[in-house]
């Protein structure tokens, strides 16, 4: 560890995210960090509680003279999305993330780094542990499962949260205040597939859309960035005669999908021209994300063919439902310049058990616009004949630009960085909204250091941005009244 991070200021702090670094924190899987967090409590002498859905608060008392200060919440999550690369053997259950080092980046071999959210839990423990740190009462909220349904935030027990300011740390750009986010609502649905005897003069095929960006849905989703199973569903919808008998893209509801492939049999006739039609709608997607997604790649396969696949009617229809369906940015804010409003993603789809399943995630500000959205993408799988359901609703969270603690952080944030912030929200969904939600009269702000590309395999973290945020935070904290 010494070595690794050799020439920065806070080697506390990078030792409990190298800490951190080695413990399984994917989604559910939170019991490491947990026990990891119980046992930093019990050696600093922190107060320490797990309420029933796993999160974990704990509190420090006033530095001395600070007593009559306000108690402040400083809020983070325990869970990572666990992505890896194609040819990774990583195994999310049991193996440490290998963090690697390129000058002032960090980032981790093959795999997502977990600077989303593991940062905030070791710029927390870091602030808890100095003897030396001027604030007033202080707690900090540690939640569970927040990149699979913000499970943490909508379990909080409002009776056992003390502070009403929060200072979330889960944002992505240094020198930006969050005040503000998107709320959510995600579609589920599921095709029985009506399975048919493959003809003999059929053969298989595998195409798989590959080398993309990726990236989360939310912070990610303006930038244009190509899904990977749009980019196969566009090709296949040009293909005349197909019937599926596999299919995997994506891999979380927040994540823009990467890669995806699809397995169909076609007749052994039509090859050259379902090779032209891949080849088209390669060379024009190519074009289309030239500048977004340079690294898209499209490639037509040989596939060893089952008995049964779908039938080609049903087949057409899922994919044209696929080709159809909504994803992307819908709506640019009209109050907020700049900000996306209302957003899709299409994150998952798969052929198990001989049943399609889709997932996709939608986000708006305005909460009509978000169900609107949400309801167009359902409507789009209806038409091939799947059931819908419609899960995981969370609130958007209004901006205020004139509570308290936005005041407070602005003011602190020019004395220290010798700048004023940019103040806006964010169209990714942030815990603050629920957890306002939850406790009455909670004030919140979310800020974090810079880092790229969470949620997938080119996450990167910038050293000296961590510890300029940790520097702010601390200086926050000493002047909020």
């Amino acid at each position: 560890m010494q070595s690794l991070f050799e020439g920065l200021e806070n080697q506390r702090l990078w030792s409990y995210f190298s800490e951190l670094s080695q413990i399984p924190r994917e989604s559910g899987n939170e019991e490491g960090v947990r026990q990891f967090l119980l046992a930093f409590a019990k050696k600093n002498n922190l107060v320490a509680i797990v309420d029933t859905i796993g999160n974990v608060i704990l509190r420090k008392k006033a530095y001395p003279g600070y007593e009559k200060r306000p108690s402040v919440a400083l809020q983070g999550h325990m869970d990572m999305v666990c992505v890896k690369t194609e040819e990774s053997d990583h195994d999310f259950a049991t193996d440490p993330i290998i963090l690697v080092r390129d000058g002032d980046t960090l980032h981790a071999k093959d795999t997502t780094l977990g600077g989303d959210n593991g940062i905030a839990v070791a710029m927390i423990m870091d602030i808890l542990a100095d003897p030396e740190g001027k604030h007033g009462p202080l707690e900090a909220i540690f939640t569970v499962s927040e990149e699979t349904g913000l499970t943490g935030a909508f379990n909080i027990e409002k009776d056992m949260v003390e502070s009403r300011l929060l200072i979330n740390l889960d944002s992505e750009e240094e020198g930006v205040l969050y005040i503000g986010c998107a709320g959510g609502l995600e579609v589920d649905a599921k095709l029985p597939a009506k399975l048919e005897t493959i003809p003999s003069d059929y053969e298989g095929f595998c195409l798989t859309a590959n080398g993309l960006l990726g990236g989360h849905s939310g912070g990610e989703i303006h930038k244009q960035r190509a899904n990977a199973i749009k980019v196969v569903a566009r090709a296949l919808a040009s293909v005349k005669t197909k019937m599926l008998f596999a299919c995997e893209g994506g891999t979380k509801r927040n994540v823009i999908p990467s890669i995806c492939s699809m397995s169909f049999a076609a007749p052994k006739s039509e090859r050259k021209a379902i090779e032209e039609a891949v080849q088209k709608s390669f060379a024009e997607q190519k074009d289309e994300f030239a500048i977004s997604d340079p690294g898209l790649t499209l490639e037509l396969k040989n596939a060893k063919l089952p008995k049964q696949a779908a039938s080609s009617a049903q087949s057409e229809a899922f994919i044209r439902s696929l080709y159809i369906a909504p994803h992307g940015v819908d709506a640019m804010s009209m109050t907020i310049p700049g900000i996306v409003e209302t957003s899709s993603n299409l994150a998952i789809v798969r052929f198990e058990d001989g049943i399609f399943s889709v997932t996709s995630s939608h986000r708006s500000s305005i909460l009509s616009s978000r169900d609107d959205v949400a309801h167009r993408f359902g409507q789009a799988l209806v038409s091939c004949g799947a059931s819908v359901e419609y899960v995981g609703a969370y609130p958007s969270w209004k901006p205020n630009p004139d509570s308290a603690l936005t005041k407070f952080c602005a003011k602190a944030y020019e004395e220290y960085a010798h700048k004023k912030p940019v103040i806006t929200a964010i169209h990714a969904g942030l815990e603050c909204g629920i957890i306002n939600s939850k406790v009455p009269g909670m004030d919140s702000v979310s800020f974090g250091p810079n880092m790229a590309d969470v949620h997938s395999v080119k996450e990167r973290l910038s050293l000296s941005s961590v510890e300029r945020i940790s520097g702010f935070t601390r200086h926050l904290l000493s002047i909020i009244e």
